[in-house]
């Protein structure tokens, strides 16, 4: 008999939303607006994501559509490059949902100025602490579009990120793209610059931001916190066609969250066509959080990930 289980869910912070747990592990998705995977965690465990209940904006400045786009946390899908106003469209309004089986699809209206609908369907995985997500983008509009899937998770603060360096062998050439906002410091004592590995620690005392973005050809980061590791897997094409200098993945902190965001190659949809990028979640106990010790990181890395 299957352990999983997708019902209606009603919730004191955000309202009318889903929960899907396979007994394992478990998510909430908002549906009152969104759709927003507010919730992860093993069963009986903290929750992995960030929240913000205050539901701020980023600022009026940044008012769009008539309506300000509210940070609320939890993992959303957006499009890059990072455009204004496109990218700040407020996700409010409603969203209709429904479930087969092991798989719930979130339906978001279409976005009245962008001419773009956005889905997110999530498959959970029988007994394992894993889980399928598929961001889809539709051309509503009558034009064709250019973008990249922006797959962005806010995971609450505490925690250390684990994220592979380039390893593909290229000779005299270089092997590896390094991308840093006007706003980041290299210095920053939040990121560890290692060989193998980058280390980028959220650090509740840093008030000012810092994003790095790379081409992340692994295909997977992971983030500690709570007792728990969070392992993000993707698929990136190597040297495909990427926005932000060809980031297949970026990673924003501050001083109450980090984001975990992976990115798909640059796409072309004519109108009516569709596209779509994955991402499997899985999500472990974890006794403790490595250090910047390398053979530790590879120590740890290796009980969780599939490298």
């Amino acid at each position: 008999m299957s352990n999983i289980s997708i019902a209606p869910y009603g919730d004191a912070q955000w309202g009318n939303c889903v929960k899907m747990t396979n007994g394992v592990i478990e998510l909430l998705v908002t549906v009152d607006f969104g759709p927003r995977v507010i919730h992860l965690s093993r069963v009986g465990k903290e929750n992995m994501m960030y929240q913000d209940f205050s539901r701020g904006t980023l600022g009026e400045k940044q008012k769009e559509y008539n309506d300000h786009l509210k940070l609320c946390g939890g993992h959303r899908l957006w499009i890059s490059p990072e455009v204004l106003p496109r990218c700040y469209y407020p996700d409010s309004a409603p969203v209709e949902w429904v479930a087969v089986n092991s798989t719930a699809r979130f339906t978001a209206p279409v976005e009245t100025f962008n001419n773009i609908q956005k889905i997110i369907e999530i498959t959970m995985i029988e007994d394992e602490p894993a889980v399928q997500v598929e961001h889809i983008i539709k051309n509503m509009g009558a034009w064709d579009i250019e973008f990249a899937h922006w797959c962005i998770t806010m995971l609450d603060k505490g925690g250390k990120e684990i994220i592979p360096m380039p390893k593909r062998r290229t000779g005299y050439l270089a092997n590896r793209n390094i991308s840093l906002w006007d706003y980041s410091e290299m210095n920053d004592s939040r990121i560890y610059w290692g060989k193998d590995f980058i280390t980028l620690t959220q650090d509740a005392g840093k008030v000012n931001p810092f994003k790095l973005g790379l081409n992340n050809e692994d295909g997977w980061v992971a983030y500690f916190n709570k007792g728990q590791v969070f392992v993000k897997y993707f698929d990136p094409v190597a040297e495909g066609c990427y926005p932000d200098n060809g980031c297949t993945f970026e990673s924003y902190a501050n001083a109450v969250m980090l984001e975990c965001e992976t990115l798909s190659e640059l796409v072309y949809l004519e109108p009516g066509e569709e596209s779509s990028f994955t991402e499997e979640w899985e999500l472990y106990d974890a006794g403790r959080v490595p250090s910047n010790d390398e053979k530790e990181i590879a120590d740890i890395i290796n009980q969780h990930v599939s490298t």
